[in-house]
């Protein structure tokens, strides 16, 4: 399909930064839009550049598709629970004494070190504003926290020598954030293998 130097710049912009399907539909949109004003009797440069005004800029149409991203929207999900289920089991694990629980601080310590990681995941996908590509870290952190969320209610459940209701209120807590990841993370998945098939 014919089109013009401007209009293949406006397409080079966007494939630095959005997936190659969305920018082949872009493209052929935009050249549309060029033929069309081209059909309404502008010079072909004016038509391309009434066609990207149209369409907006690399930037502005970038930023609405990362802002639509599923893998940024599970990931500001996710952030935005993270407080709540952890305040939940700051306090059960409090009340429950979890210090005297006969658990390795190996074990403690690589579950923190792997909760700041999924945190700084997220945290990445969450606040992507340019690159629809980082925004996919958010299915990535997704998983992240249903590993361990699915650790710690396993590791309460263990070692907890009895399962007092602050426990009970953050295992739900968990349980809850488990299945809204999981949904959150195969609805991203499916957009991901849609785009590529």
């Amino acid at each position: 399909m014919a089109s013009h130097q401007l209009i293949d710049q406006h397409r080079a912009a966007l494939a630095r930064t959005l997936p190659a399907d969305t920018v082949d539909e872009l493209a052929d949109g935009l050249t549309e839009t060029w033929q069309h004003h081209l059909a309404a009797g502008l010079t072909p440069a004016a038509a391309a550049h009434a066609a990207i005004t149209d369409f907006g800029t690399p930037e502005q149409i970038t930023r609405a598709f990362v802002a639509q991203a599923p893998g940024r929207r599970t990931a500001l999900l996710l952030l935005a629970t993270g407080p709540i289920v952890g305040v939940a089991w700051a306090v059960s694990l409090l009340a429950a004494r979890a210090w005297t629980w006969a658990v390795p601080l190996s074990v403690k310590a690589s579950f923190g070190l792997a909760l700041l990681s999924t945190v700084a995941v997220l945290l990445a996908a969450g606040t992507s504003r340019r690159s629809y590509h980082r925004t996919r870290l958010g299915t990535a952190g997704g998983l992240g926290i249903v590993i361990l969320d699915t650790a710690i209610v396993t590791a309460a459940l263990v070692a907890a020598p009895i399962l007092a209701w602050p426990l009970a209120v953050a295992i739900l807590a968990s349980l809850t954030r488990i299945g809204l990841a999981l949904r959150s993370v195969s609805r991203a998945l499916a957009i991901d293998v849609a785009r590529r098939g």
